[in-house]
């Protein structure tokens, strides 16, 4: 083979493998669609159907929602880690005699990465006694939501904190 010929396809071959490498760099650096808009409403779905399911008392629809690792913080307790530990928490709330959850002043912020969110609002929880007495407590609660695979949203953290009085 000659050597210009030689030369010539291992330029060509070079030339191929460059334009290949940039084709692949640009495909790679396209940002992914946004779709934050639509994974907010979706959390706020969740948020509106897991109220509905602690008003009929469902725990086991109540703890889906939390990732297996998940954390919950409240003031006053320690940290409650894991699904397990979680839905002995949800069993207290939910079966309460007489209780109502609230979850007013929602945002929701999505990464623009689409895998994490910030769910944030005020919930309010009231409960009425055996004489009828009905109290309502205020607080502040962040929950961080992540994205699953299979594109559902699972909370990883949830935390609270009272209203000042």
């Amino acid at each position: 083979m000659s050597r210009t010929r030689s030369l010539s396809l291992f330029v060509a071959a070079f030339v191929a493998c460059a334009a290949i490498g940039c084709q692949q760099r640009v495909e790679q650096s396209a940002p992914p669609a946004d779709t934050r808009a639509a994974d907010a409403a979706a959390i706020e779905k969740l948020d509106n159907d897991w109220f509905k399911a602690a008003a009929a008392k469902d725990l086991d629809t109540c703890a889906s929602y939390y990732l297996d690792d998940a954390v919950i913080l409240s003031e006053g307790s320690p940290a409650i880690i894991g699904k397990d530990n979680i839905r002995k928490f949800l069993q207290g709330m939910v079966n309460a005699p007489s209780v109502k959850f609230n979850f007013v002043g929602s945002t929701v912020d999505v990464a623009r990465s689409g895998d994490l969110a910030m769910d944030h609002g005020t919930v309010q929880v009231t409960t009425t006694d055996k004489k009828g007495k009905t109290t309502t407590r205020t607080s502040q609660a962040v929950l961080v939501w992540k994205k699953q695979p299979d594109g559902s949203w699972k909370v990883a953290a949830d935390t609270s904190a009272p209203n000042p009085a």
